[in-house]
């Protein structure tokens, strides 16, 4: 159920039956002059959704900006600072807690969160509130996103282009050639680190254009193999999950002294 769609008796009863929700999470930001602004966060809603359908799950509504600072010189890209960013999933999911959710899966779509995510889990285990997880759609299905793509970038990329294909329709295809032409299609050939340390801090350091990888390898049905998969990943996850007794997914006690019986 899509809580956003639901009043609040409907809510009422789905929160009765079930304590896991899945939390889809993008960014506004720059991906390349191929793909929109909104492609993490559609892509994360679609798949939440998605899931939320097959497998009975309550889906919220999705938080549309996330940590992307390091994309700032591109227009329209918006950001919130990671501090500001990490209290209000944490808030959001103390809420979700209150309306008896126990269990969490942020469903991610942005690198920029990764970090941030996994610190809110780690506050709520600490203390009890929840067991979250944060879930990111290609680190799900490594094997297959390698297969499709001989130039796969992290960046408004292949992967990323065929799954807004087969999502939303909504890619330039006027544009695809430029993106790779003037941004970094051999990722793996850049000095983008020297001596074991990454040396940038920014996109366009390294993609005058913010692309990474060649998107002229997508197509929509590339994206519905990954959209497909990934949908799996995501339902097999909250399953196993929902099955987790409540007390081997809180935190566990001090060890004791040696010889304490």
């Amino acid at each position: 159920m899509y809580l956003g769609d639901a009043t609040w008796p409907e809510a009422g009863e789905h929160l009765a039956d079930g304590s896991l929700a899945v939390v889809p999470l993008g960014s506004t930001e720059q991906h390349g002059p191929h793909l929109p602004l909104s492609t993490d966060h559609v892509i994360a809603e679609a798949l939440a959704r998605e899931a939320a359908a097959r497998a009975d799950l309550l889906c919220t509504p999705t938080v549309t900006v996330g940590v992307s600072p390091h994309h700032r010189q591109f227009h329209g890209t918006m950001s919130v600072d990671a501090p500001v960013f990490r209290d209000y999933v944490e808030s959001l999911s103390r809420s979700l807690a209150d309306q008896g959710i126990d269990r969490i899966v942020y469903v991610n779509a942005h690198g920029g969160n990764v970090e941030h995510l996994r610190e809110v889990g780690r506050r709520l285990h600490e203390d009890g509130t929840a067991y979250a997880v944060e879930w990111m759609w290609n680190e799900s299905i490594p094997e297959l996103v390698d297969d499709l793509f001989e130039r796969n970038g992290p960046h408004a990329g292949p992967k990323e282009t065929a799954m807004v294909w087969h999502i939303a329709d909504a890619v330039r295809e006027e544009e695809l050639a430029a993106a790779r032409d003037g941004g970094l299609p051999e990722v793996d050939e850049s000095a983008i680190r020297r001596h074991g340390a990454r040396t940038f801090y920014d996109a366009i350091e390294n993609s005058d254009n913010g692309a990474f990888g060649d998107p002229t390898d997508a197509s929509a049905e590339k994206g519905r193999r990954l959209f497909e998969a990934a949908t799996e990943q995501l339902v097999e996850l909250c399953e196993w999950l929902r099955r987790q007794p409540p007390e081997t997914l809180g935190p566990r006690e001090h060890v004791r002294e040696r010889g304490d019986r």
